[in-house]
Protein backbone atom coordinates (compact mmCIF):
# COMPACT_ATOMS: atom_id res chain seq x y z
CA UNK A 1 0.00 0.00 0.00
CA UNK A 2 1.44 3.28 -1.09
CA UNK A 3 0.16 6.41 0.63
CA UNK A 4 0.87 9.88 -0.42
CA UNK A 5 -0.18 12.67 1.91
CA UNK A 6 -0.73 16.14 0.65
CA UNK A 7 -2.29 19.20 1.78
CA UNK A 8 -0.21 20.95 5.19
CA UNK A 9 0.65 24.48 4.87
CA UNK A 10 1.15 28.18 6.49
CA UNK A 11 -2.43 28.98 8.43
CA UNK A 12 -3.36 31.69 11.01
CA UNK A 13 -5.27 30.69 13.50
CA UNK A 14 -8.98 30.03 13.02
CA UNK A 15 -8.03 29.25 9.73
CA UNK A 16 -8.69 25.78 7.84
CA UNK A 17 -6.63 22.95 6.04
CA UNK A 18 -8.00 19.92 4.31
CA UNK A 19 -5.25 17.15 4.01
CA UNK A 20 -5.51 14.45 1.49
CA UNK A 21 -4.09 10.97 1.27
CA UNK A 22 -4.34 8.71 -1.67
CA UNK A 23 -3.75 5.02 -1.26
CA UNK A 24 -2.99 2.75 -3.92
CA UNK A 25 -6.28 0.93 -3.18
CA UNK A 26 -5.29 -2.05 -1.66
CA UNK A 27 -7.58 -3.17 0.39
CA UNK A 28 -7.30 -2.34 4.15
CA UNK A 29 -9.57 -2.32 7.32
CA UNK A 30 -9.10 1.13 8.99
CA UNK A 31 -8.08 4.27 7.42
CA UNK A 32 -6.23 7.23 10.12
CA UNK A 33 -4.47 10.44 10.60
CA UNK A 34 -1.63 10.83 13.27
CA UNK A 35 0.37 13.94 14.08
CA UNK A 36 3.79 14.89 15.42
CA UNK A 37 4.94 18.31 16.49
CA UNK A 38 9.10 18.12 17.27
CA UNK A 39 9.98 16.75 20.92
CA UNK A 40 6.72 14.83 21.04
CA UNK A 41 5.30 11.66 20.28
CA UNK A 42 3.30 10.97 17.87
CA UNK A 43 -0.76 11.25 18.22
CA UNK A 44 -3.35 9.64 17.18
CA UNK A 45 -6.28 12.53 15.70
CA UNK A 46 -9.23 10.61 13.92
CA UNK A 47 -9.78 7.34 11.95
CA UNK A 48 -12.37 5.64 10.01
CA UNK A 49 -13.41 2.13 9.33
CA UNK A 50 -12.73 1.65 5.21
CA UNK A 51 -16.82 1.14 4.74
CA UNK A 52 -17.35 4.58 6.55
CA UNK A 53 -19.16 3.09 9.27
CA UNK A 54 -17.32 3.86 11.94
CA UNK A 55 -15.10 6.77 12.67
CA UNK A 56 -13.07 8.00 15.60
CA UNK A 57 -11.61 11.54 16.65
CA UNK A 58 -9.06 12.32 19.64
CA UNK A 59 -10.45 14.59 22.13
CA UNK A 60 -8.89 17.81 20.41
CA UNK A 61 -10.09 16.84 16.85
CA UNK A 62 -13.72 16.78 18.07
CA UNK A 63 -15.76 19.03 16.62
CA UNK A 64 -13.10 20.88 14.39
CA UNK A 65 -11.65 17.72 12.14
CA UNK A 66 -13.76 15.25 10.16
CA UNK A 67 -12.15 12.45 8.62
CA UNK A 68 -13.44 11.51 5.35
CA UNK A 69 -12.89 9.37 2.27
CA UNK A 70 -13.36 9.52 -1.52
CA UNK A 71 -14.35 5.76 -3.05
CA UNK A 72 -13.78 7.26 -6.39
CA UNK A 73 -10.43 8.13 -6.50
CA UNK A 74 -8.80 5.80 -3.07
CA UNK A 75 -8.54 9.59 -1.06
CA UNK A 76 -8.82 9.88 2.34
CA UNK A 77 -9.25 13.51 3.42
CA UNK A 78 -8.93 14.96 7.01
CA UNK A 79 -10.73 18.87 7.08
CA UNK A 80 -9.85 20.85 9.72
CA UNK A 81 -11.04 23.74 10.57
CA UNK A 82 -10.83 26.14 13.87
CA UNK A 83 -7.25 25.50 13.33
CA UNK A 84 -4.96 26.20 16.53
CA UNK A 85 -0.83 27.19 17.36
CA UNK A 86 -1.31 24.04 18.78
CA UNK A 87 -2.30 21.81 16.04
CA UNK A 88 1.27 22.41 14.11
CA UNK A 89 2.86 19.30 13.54
CA UNK A 90 3.58 16.70 10.82
CA UNK A 91 0.52 15.07 9.75
CA UNK A 92 0.74 11.25 8.51
CA UNK A 93 -1.99 9.38 6.89
CA UNK A 94 -2.04 5.42 7.82
CA UNK A 95 -3.67 2.24 7.07
CA UNK A 96 -4.72 -0.92 8.84
CA UNK A 97 -5.14 -4.66 7.59
CA UNK A 98 -7.07 -5.44 10.53
CA UNK A 99 -10.30 -4.43 11.52
CA UNK A 100 -11.11 -2.03 14.82
CA UNK A 101 -10.61 1.32 14.97
CA UNK A 102 -7.02 1.46 17.39
CA UNK A 103 -5.86 5.05 18.33
CA UNK A 104 -1.98 3.13 19.04
CA UNK A 105 0.29 3.77 16.06
CA UNK A 106 1.99 0.94 16.44
CA UNK A 107 -1.40 -1.04 15.52
CA UNK A 108 -0.67 0.04 11.60
CA UNK A 109 0.62 -1.46 8.91
CA UNK A 110 1.21 1.35 6.52
CA UNK A 111 2.30 5.12 6.82
CA UNK A 112 2.62 7.57 4.56
CA UNK A 113 5.03 10.77 4.34
CA UNK A 114 4.42 13.67 6.32
CA UNK A 115 2.65 16.92 6.08
CA UNK A 116 3.39 19.83 7.70
CA UNK A 117 0.92 21.84 9.01
CA UNK A 118 1.60 25.55 10.98
CA UNK A 119 -0.94 27.14 12.32
CA UNK A 120 0.34 30.79 13.31
CA UNK A 121 -0.91 33.05 15.99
Amino acid sequence: VQLQASGGGLVQAGGSLRLSCLDSGRIVSVVAWFRQAPGKEREFVAAMTWRGDKKSYSDSAKGRFTISRDNRDNTVYLQMNSLKPEDTATYYCTARRFSGITTTSGNYDYWGQGTQVTVSS
